[in-house]
């Protein structure tokens, strides 16, 4: 776990008040900035200096993270989705913000400063959260099982304004196998639109998890993801220095290079731990009964076991599993800062080029029909193939097509294109990273707040301090 009192707390001093732009480059890293040119301009005005991300290093977790300047076992989003005890069943990608437990960075500002007018654009857990401006990926789920692409915007009438100026969100390239600069631009859009008047504007930028998950971070697409990325964001960031706005850039993780996918689900059914029951001939995971299970997220997984009595037989068996690094328990999780409730029994992180799939099944003939789709609130664990037509498919791309066509006459459709083959993917993200130039870091354009490294739990205290205020006690 990251020292959380590595970064000294900058102090504001007579500094004026000033708005701020928090923008999420996600896997921002060296390797990326050597092909982003004006980003890096952001650094050469003010500073630039190593992040250090907390674990899992994973989107949900570091920016809840960020916003709280909290570890995880305080804060409680201890992974993209978690089994939900009371509730019997897995989630990811939750959206509410009571999720986030602990106060976020403008509710701080507002004990100071009651006027304070904070505005989200596509942060995670932006649902019924206390900011201004709320913008976050919501579909349309029609009462045929159709999914049409839209994003709840607070306050509403807002929805409409942006949908006339930069068209409808576009979902389908925000995640999935058509995932593309697409998104970025919309976003990069609509905070640029919401920008002026905000005491601080978060904008989240997802362009480089694509490729970089798909090829790898040492790929020639990598380089260009990075350089399409930089100039989809030049315009907002010559607004915010013509508009006088503090730039604080970072990135919640780094994406390295992997080859090996780890079924540690697969292992447990083998020793008879998991369960599944079956439903037209297809297997879904039971972890109402299960003696142990894991949910996978990335390099990390949360490893659940029903009975104590089975945790060590459980820690023992996941220990000689290939590709597993560390296998933690009470007093490891605790050591990590991910003691919370929420919590597997056990935490896995992998080694460093391998990761976690959730695959439970053995034949891909049973396995559950969302295994083959973009599913990711019906899938028990995260699916980076989701980003993947089917390479061993080649009909897989008119598949999607013809199923498009479906949709558009009114029939019910399935996109069963996504390979359940976890070889194709080239990067992950996850575990804290060693140096080098895949680590994340942190720009600022405030060179008064220059410092040598920064913890991601000083990020909230930083902003503040770049905004020209002091954390009240």
């Amino acid at each position: 776990m990251t020292d959380p009192g590595t970064t000294p707390t900058p102090a504001p001093g007579d500094r004026p008040r000033t708005p701020v732009l928090l923008l999420d480059v996600v896997g921002l890293s060296d390797r990326a900035l050597a092909h982003m040119p004006r980003l890096r301009a952001v650094a050469a005005q003010g500073f630039r200096a190593p992040l250090d991300t907390v674990l899992p290093a994973v989107t949900c977790t570091v920016q809840s993270t960020f916003l709280t300047g909290t570890a995880p076992a305080a804060h409680g989003a201890v992974a993209n989705g978690w089994y939900f005890r009371d509730l019997g069943e897995v989630f990811l990608w939750r959206q509410h913000n009571r999720l986030v437990q602990g106060e976020k960075i403008w509710e701080t500002a507002r004990r100071s400063e009651p006027g304070f007018r904070a505005v989200n654009v596509c942060w995670w857990y932006a649902m019924g959260a206390t900011t201004d401006v709320t913008v976050t990926p919501r579909p349309i789920y029609h009462a045929d099982g159709a999914k049409s692409p839209d994003a709840y915007v607070r306050p509403p009438e807002l929805h409409d304004e942006l949908v006339d100026k930069l068209g409808e969100f576009p979902l389908f390239q925000y995640w999935g196998p058509t995932a593309s600069i697409a998104s970025t631009r919309w976003i990069v859009g609509a905070t640029r639109h919401l920008m002026p008047g905000a005491d601080l504007t978060l904008s989240y930028v997802p362009h480089l998890d694509y490729d970089l998950q798909r090829f790898g971070p040492e790929s020639r697409e990598a380089d260009v993801a990075a350089a399409d990325l930089d100039r989809e964001l030049a315009p907002l960031l010559d607004d915010a220095e013509a508009q006088g706005v503090t730039v604080v850039a970072l990135s919640e993780y780094a994406i390295t290079a992997v080859d090996r996918p780890v079924h540690v689900n697969r292992v447990l059914r083998d020793a008879g731990l998991l369960e599944v029951y079956t439903q037209a001939g297809m297997e879904y995971l039971d972890p109402w009964t299960s003696r142990a299970f894991a949910v996978a997220d990335h390099q990390v997984a949360h490893v659940y076991v029903q009975d104590p009595a089975d945790v060590e037989r459980v820690a023992t068996l996941l220990r000689a599993l290939p590709g597993v690094e560390q296998v933690l328990d009470a007093d490891g999780k605790r050591e990590a800062g991910l003691d919370h409730e929420r919590s597997g029994e056990l935490v896995l992180v992998s080694e460093p080029r391998a990761w976690f799939t959730y695959y439970y099944w053995h034949d891909d003939a049973h396995a559950p029909d969302f295994a083959r789709g973009v599913e990711i609130h019906r899938k028990p664990g995260y699916d980076p193939a989701e980003l993947f037509f089917d390479p061993a498919d080649r009909s897989a791309k008119a598949k999607a097509g013809l199923q498009l066509v479906r949709k558009k006459v009114g029939l019910r459709y399935a996109m069963s294109v996504v390979p359940t083959d976890a070889r194709w993917v080239k990067g992950s993200h996850g575990r804290l990273p060693g140096p080098g130039d895949d680590a994340p870091v942190l720009l600022c354009s405030d060179a008064s707040l220059a410092t040598d490294r920064v913890a991601a739990t000083d990020v909230k205290a930083l902003v503040l301090a770049a905004a020209g205020l002091t954390p009240p006690d």
